[in-house]
């Protein structure tokens, strides 16, 4: 049966991460997921998930996080991963087939718009509702999708101040380029906008949930292999990206500029084997779906 979601028309938001910002994401893969995973890393163990469960992973990307709830639910259970980028769910699936993982499948789905019902015990997200332009009813559809008692756990960025690895670059590229107009395209509200406990608590509330927890978790993430690959992420995605994408010939005609400030600015930061590596911190976000 297919996903409600695949019934409809994409939205403009959906044809922007396939067109515009998924062969980004793919360059830079190695920074979005192995980068970024302490934050999973740091509560896949205390996650509520048994042997056995029904588990669907909104905002899947690559299915890393897919797979690893897939090994925690084994055989019994089963993992579905749904994602609105075609490109994203080509990777994942070849990647559940290369490890011979037979309980996870991917679909191509919008949380936005529809999810099945009553069919999991346990709902996932790690950074994705950040960027849902109606995050209560992408919230509350997610929640449906629940069984009466499921649990919900997504993880989403803190402030600007707390995630410099994200905050630095834009403020270093605004000093070059305007900020983007009203009419700019854009990934979303943005990796912030879920920043705020009180609003995003009253939001869940408003979906319908209950016993809504807030888990801090501070971690550094890589943010390149080095210097340059660090710019090169920087000016591509995130905010930094977004004001240079929209900026057009401008930026490009600056480029040079604004890379040299930049290899500055992160000249400070620690250099691992792993790479350049920059603070970062999270909040986990649990809740459960009264039924």
């Amino acid at each position: 049966m297919a996903n409600p979601a695949e019934l409809h028309d994409d939205t403009e938001f959906v044809k922007f991460w396939n067109e515009v910002l998924a062969p980004k994401f793919i360059r830079f893969k190695h920074v979005l997921v192995d980068g970024l995973s302490q934050h999973s890393e740091a509560v896949f163990p205390a996650l509520p998930v048994r042997v056995g469960d029904a588990v669907l992973d909104v905002g899947c990307g690559f299915g890393d996080t897919a797979i690893k709830l897939a090994d925690r639910v084994g055989p019994e259970g089963r993992v579905v991963g749904i994602d609105c980028c075609d490109a994203f769910l080509d990777y994942a699936r070849q990647d559940a087939a290369t490890r011979g993982i037979g309980n996870i499948r991917f679909e191509r789905g919008d949380a936005e718009i529809a999810l099945p019902v009553n069919e999991y015990d346990f709902v996932f997200a790690r950074f994705g509702t950040m960027f849902f332009t109606n995050p209560v009813n992408a919230m509350r559809n997610m929640r449906l999708a629940l069984k009466p008692g499921g649990r919900m756990v997504h993880i989403v960025w803190r402030t600007r101040d707390d995630n410099p690895w994200l905050s630095m670059a834009k403020d270093v590229v605004m000093q070059f380029l305007p900020p983007p107009g009203e009419d700019a395209q854009t990934c979303g509200p943005g990796p912030f906008s879920m920043a705020n406990e009180d609003m995003v608590r009253g939001m869940m509330k408003s979906a319908g949930y209950e016993d809504i927890e807030f888990k801090r978790v501070d971690a550094e993430v890589v943010v390149g292999k080095d210097i340059p690959d660090a710019i090169a992420f920087q000016i591509a995605l995130g905010p930094a990206g977004e004001v240079y994408r929209e900026a057009g010939e401008e930026a490009e005609a600056k480029k040079p500029e604004i890379e040299a400030a930049l290899s500055m600015a992160l000249k400070s930061q620690k250099v691992t084997g792993e790479g350049l590596m920059m603070p970062s911190s999270s909040w986990v976000i649990s809740a459960v779906n009264p039924g």
